[in-house]
């Protein structure tokens, strides 16, 4: 089932993007809708393996500033433990110079961990409040390559699911 609702989720995204850009060259100077996100797989020791998807959908209220909703899922498995995570809320973005940008996300997760090795499970829900910024790339058609750092301003330490509040993020961004 999870296979399905990520495979769904990488082909929608792929078909939106590629929506966006075959008709970037007609109407993106007159749609203030951006589109993009990002996608992640990761490896490790004792069979471990990560895949998450993030898409986004925003709304360019100015030339430089930007709204809209994003959100994340993300699959976890390892010989100890399996996680499910989806998030889901909005976020904000300031353009500057054409290659800069400062952001703040919101993100409300829904996330189901199972222990293998102790036989445990847990249903939890945790807030994120991102905020940080970084560098744009145009990569051409009005479509940006986004390198940035974000940090989670309610993380902490001792209860929160994530091992750190520091986030760095790779993504794309069609429409700008």
């Amino acid at each position: 089932m999870m296979k399905k609702i990520i495979l769904s989720a990488f082909i929608f995204s792929a078909l939106v993007l590629n929506a966006q850009t075959e008709n970037s060259s007609q109407d993106t100077m007159h749609s203030n809708w951006t589109f993009g996100g990002g996608i992640g797989a990761s490896f490790g020791s004792n069979n471990y393996f990560n895949l998450s998807a993030a898409p986004r959908v925003g709304y360019r209220f100015t030339d430089n500033l930007e709204g809209g909703a994003l959100g994340s899922i993300s699959w976890q498995k390892s010989n100890y433990y399996r996680s499910t995570m989806f998030g889901l809320g909005p976020f904000l973005n300031y353009y500057f110079a054409r290659s800069f940008f400062v952001s703040a996300n919101y993100q409300h997760y829904f996330i189901n961990y199972k222990d293998t090795f102790y036989d445990f499970k847990a249903t939890k829900n945790e807030d994120a409040l991102y905020l940080g910024g970084g560098y744009m790339q145009s990569i051409g058609n009005n479509s940006y390559l986004q390198l940035g750092l974000m940090y989670n301003v309610l993380w902490k330490e001792n209860s929160s699911i994530f091992s750190s509040g520091l986030v760095p993020n790779i993504g794309f961004v069609v429409g700008l």
